[in-house]
């Protein structure tokens, strides 16, 4: 793995979310401050822009930059959500990561960023997909599934969290003000992360080698 994967998550993430970008405006216009998916937006054009920086890059190097610059265009809570995120997932970037080197990369990306928004599961935030597809993507990696199983795998359980946002009370943010209001309206931010989440398994999927490695 290297920057040029970095890139490419960054490409296929960016068209999911200008595809989904209405849909989540409209959620978000709900419980939040409507300008969530136009940071996430805004942040992916500019990680896009330094493409050739980010290529050039080792993997750790790679995430740091775009960690960087995330957290410089970013606007609101996401920006220093996934910088955290991808900062804590450089500190454990190896150049040649097997599906379990991955799965404790995201995993330290996660607490990084749990740590740094002060929250868990069952909050209505972003935490509610991410946290159980950590935890999912261990529990593969311990019953030996396969590349493809993991890759099929974690898209759904991104989905189970994000439907399950729709019936949590929010506890974090804006939507915490709406108080029971805030009840049958999936999160925004699980809805995006769902979706990102999907397209990387897609992009890693079709990025892999004809004998099933991760690139």
């Amino acid at each position: 793995m290297n920057g040029k994967l970095v890139v490419d998550c960054c490409d296929a993430a960016y068209a999911a979310l200008m595809r989904h970008a209405d849909e989540i405006a409209l959620l978000d216009q709900h419980i939040g401050d409507g300008d969530h998916i136009y940071n996430l937006i805004r942040g992916l054009e500019a990680l896009r822009a330094m493409r050739a920086q980010i290529e050039g890059a080792e993997l750790s190097q790679a995430l740091r930059l775009a960690a960087t610059k995330v957290l410089a265009t970013v606007g609101g809570s996401s920006g220093p959500l996934l910088a955290a995120l991808l900062m804590g997932m450089s500190r454990t970037a190896t150049q040649q990561c097997t599906a379990a080197d991955v799965a404790r990369m995201y995993a330290a990306g996660v607490e990084a960023m749990q740590q740094r928004g002060k929250t868990g599961k069952g909050s209505k935030t972003m935490m509610d997909v991410l946290i159980p597809v950590a935890e999912r993507f261990r529990e593969l990696i311990e019953t030996d599934s396969t590349v493809s199983e993991i890759l099929r795998e974690l898209p759904s359980e991104a989905e189970r969290g994000m439907l399950a946002t729709r019936e949590m009370l929010a506890m974090k943010g804006r939507a915490s003000f709406l108080g029971e209001r805030s009840r049958g309206h999936v999160d925004p931010g699980a809805r995006s992360s769902q979706v990102i989440i999907a397209a990387l398994c897609a992009q890693l999927a079709q990025s892999r080698d004809p004998n099933g490695a991760l690139p």
